[in-house]
């Protein structure tokens, strides 16, 4: 299916650069220009307002509101409630006028437009040169900034320069919560309490109805000039209004220092959430902009020197590779365990601000290899929601933990049933996600506590849904939809059943351990749960008699229970401008072909590479590439991985490309909803997994790297149990170095070898190189 890159931005190693406003891109332009840091997110929305197509969005992680699902007609076992994240305050809001005219890109004359995302400090800047019905030139710069170092900061800076007249301008500055939620059509937030104080500081708290979750926003002005603001106080708003003199070929302007607090515990009053606002407001707000500054940048700098992954000789991979690090590093680093990452992160409202099951199957690499502590938080959040995913468990018939298909407070929120409800492999994946955490960073004290509970109440689940076969006496999965949503109500779908066995083998794997080890504490997590005798032995028999289709001969798996059987349609013949799929067919007509959305059995040979051979592997791409329409975000990447793996260096390198650029060339055509922020991840795992040939699911960490024919060479950095590991490959070596920590044992090209300070240097196979 052809997917076309739409290519308006600057190619560039270390930035995001918009030469010249594409009005027909201004909400894809939104998305890429965003930034967060876990705490709080905005979209790179025009601070002075825009007239044309936008979304003003400011984000808070976990901050949501409820709504009511209504069906037409309501089953047993359908959710009534959803939770979704809201919009909160515009913090930056600014508006601007020379005389009677205002600024504003849908209509304002503007000149040398340039927007620059800058990946090495996190900071946006923007300028142009407004020139005015009658005729004044105006250069006028924005600056903004998230602070990564002080989580609760923002800052915008606003510089005027008059080119040939001097004069004043007019300025408005507040915190603003009539912002529109999109799919409601109007804000979510009502006004509690606002405030303005002595030295320029301004202070609003605001609520949502049902949800109860509070903001509080200040801001604090600051001038090189005297300004004498005036209050503007109006429903849902606080802020000021002042002039500013221009004199010509001079700089003058402002700096905002914004301090925000959201707060989702319902038990706390509105005078307390006020107080402690005000309290941060007081001790950050006196922060200068220049010094958040400097903080903001010297912690992007670190996370650089450790993060970052090299490529010479292509700059579009670089800079694609780059952002996606940036923006999933923006998203989420670990410093709220009652957090995850949503798969728009806080880039937009699409998908409701929700957590999937990309976090355990495509994020948490990334995580596990460069932020443990973060791996282990998203981790947890799993375990704070496990009451929730008992309960859905019960609400569905089942017993165990039945986690949610998409969820922000652990509860179901998806509201189409048939993904929600039939995607039973949720709860596989987060057993798969302590696995690996398990395999990668030798957590036994999260395994023993944590973990362990959790995956006695995930075999629960699988053993409570599963069925028996009469005819074959195999036990399997029935009515389930896989990873592949182009397939519902399917029989034993094999990624499924496979993960589901998985999950009953680890967990018995465990308890055997904690028998040997922890003997006490696996009585206690038996006890809590009230695991009886029986369980453990009916989970051992399921997961031997689980049923998996698989011809021993060819080693082709089926995706479920007749899927070769089903007609065919070649998905290169399908018109571009049928795309997406979802939104030109009849929606039942999607279902009825052997085409696949995502890679659905390819995950398999993908998660536990060591389980099948190179002939298993290709017999699968090659049946099932073929067939795949890549409507999902999360496909370009495995097929990348393993295309690179079985030498197919040229599908590689699209595949690669296509998940590295998905949203800056905008291929999905869906940018302007926000970024695809949980397949990012794919990006980084092109790179280490893919062309780094690393597998994590062995006994030891194995790599088998590739290099494409356009590339010079590439590097990257991974933490491994407390070492770190420096990786290197050119045309014709691969270096391997330890320079912080023990030596790692790695097997390289089938051999083991120990790797320390001094390195090693490997010859590349002639079939390693494009």
């Amino acid at each position: 299916m052809p997917k076309v890159a739409q290519r308006f931005l600057e190619v560039d190693p270390w930035a995001v650069v918009e030469k010249g406003f594409h009005p027909n891109r201004s909400r894809a332009s939104e998305s890429v220009f965003s930034l967060g840091n876990e705490y709080m997110g905005v979209r790179g929305y025009f601070d002075e307002g825009y007239g044309g197509d936008s979304l003003v969005g400011s984000y808070f992680n976990g901050v949501f509101e409820e709504g009511v699902i209504r069906h037409p007609h309501c089953y047993p076992g359908m959710i009534e409630r959803s939770t979704f994240i809201v919009n909160t305050v515009d913090w930056l809001h600014t508006r601007i006028r020379l005389g009677k005219e205002r600024l504003d890109l849908s209509h304002s004359s503007v000149s040398r437009f340039v927007r620059r995302l800058d990946l090495k400090t996190g900071v946006l800047a923007r300028e142009f040169i407004w020139t005015t019905g009658g005729g004044k030139k105006l250069r006028v710069k924005f600056l903004r900034f998230v602070s990564m170092a002080s989580p609760n900061l923002g800052a915008q800076r606003v510089i005027f320069e008059p080119l040939n007249f001097s004069g004043r301008v007019t300025v408005q500055v507040g915190l603003d919560f009539r912002v529109i939620h999109e799919e409601s059509g109007r804000p979510e937030f009502c006004e509690v309490r606002k405030q303005k104080f002595g030295g320029g500081l301004w202070a609003i708290l605001a609520r949502t109805e049902k949800s109860g979750h509070r903001v509080f926003s200040s801001l604090r002005l600051s001038s090189g000039d005297r300004i004498n603001p005036a209050p503007v106080d109006e429903p849902n708003f606080i802020g000021c209004r002042f002039a500013l003199r221009l004199s010509v070929g001079k700089q003058t302007g402002f700096d905002r220092v914004v301090v925000n607090y959201a707060e989702r515990r319902t038990d706390r009053t509105n005078r307390q959430v006020w107080d402690h606002g005000m309290k941060l407001a007081r001790r950050l707000g006196r922060t200068s902009l220049d010094e958040a500054l400097s903080r903001h940048e010297a912690y992007w700098q670190d996370v650089w020197r450790t993060l970052d992954v090299t490529i010479e000789g292509d700059e579009e991979n670089q800079q694609g590779v780059r952002f996606c690090i940036f923006q999933l590093h923006q998203t989420y680093h670990g410093v709220d365990p009652s957090l995850n990452v949503s798969a728009k992160g806080l880039t937009g409202e699409e998908y409701w601000g929700c957590t999937w099951w990309d976090t355990e199957a495509y994020c948490l690499p990334f995580y596990m290899f460069n932020n443990p502590a973060a791996a282990r938080n998203l981790l947890a959040y799993r375990y704070r929601t496990l009451a929730g995913a008992i309960r859905r468990a019960r609400e569905l018939d089942c017993r165990g933990a039945r986690y949610p298909m998409s969820t922000i407070d652990g509860s179901e929120d998806c509201s189409v049933w048939q993904h929600g409800d039939l995607e039973i492999h949720i709860s596989a994946a987060v057993a798969y996600g302590i696995w690996h955490y398990d395999r990668v960073c030798g957590d036994s004290e999260f395994l023993y506590s944590k973990g362990i509970e959790m995956l006695l109440q995930i075999s629960r689940y699988y053993a409570s849904r599963g069925e028996w076969s009469p005819l074959t006496g195999q036990f399997g999965f029935w009515g389930v939809m896989g990873a592949d949503e182009f397939h519902m109500m399917v029989h034993n779908n094999t990624y499924t059943n496979v993960m589901a066995k998985k999950a009953f083998e680890f967990t018995l794997a465990v308890m055997d351990r904690m028998k040997r080890d922890a003997p006490d504490r696996l009585e206690r997590v038996k006890r809590k749960v009230r695991l009886q005798k029986a369980e453990p032995r009916d989970w051992r028999l399921k997961a031997r008699k689980m049923r998996v289709l698989m011809d021993p001969r060819s080693g082709l798996m089926e995706q479920h229970d007749g899927y070769f059987d089903m007609p065919h349609i070649d998905v290169r013949t399908i018109p571009p401008e049928q795309l997406p799929l979802y939104a030109h067919w009849a929606y039942v007509r999607i279902f009825r072909y052997d085409m696949i959305k995502q890679p659905d059995v390819l995950l398999l040979p993908f998660f536990f590479s060591h389980d099948y051979t190179d002939r298993e592997k290709r017999a699968n791409y090659e049946y099932y590439e073929p067939r795949c329409s890549h409507e999902s975000s999360l496909s370009p990447g495995i097929h990348a991985i393993l295309a690179s793996e079985l030498s197919k260096h040229e599908e590689a390198f699209k595949y690669s490309l296509h998940a590295a650029r998905l949203d800056l060339d905008d291929y999905n055509r869906n940018t302007r909803e926000g970024l695809h922020t949980t397949s990012m991840a794919a990006a980084w795992l092109n790179v280490v997994y893919g062309y780094g040939g690393m597998r994590s699911d062995g006994p030891a960490l194995s790599f088998r790297p590739s290099i494409p024919r356009k590339w010079k060479r590439f590097g990257f950095r991974i933490l491994y149990r407390g070492s770190v590991l420096s990786v290197s490959v050119d045309k014709r070596n691969v270096a391997m170095c330890v320079p912080r920590g023990e030596p790692v044992e790695v097997e390289l090209f089938g051999r083991r070898r120990k790797v320390d300070a001094e390195g090693i240097r490997v010859a590349l196979p002639a079939d390693r190189v494009a």
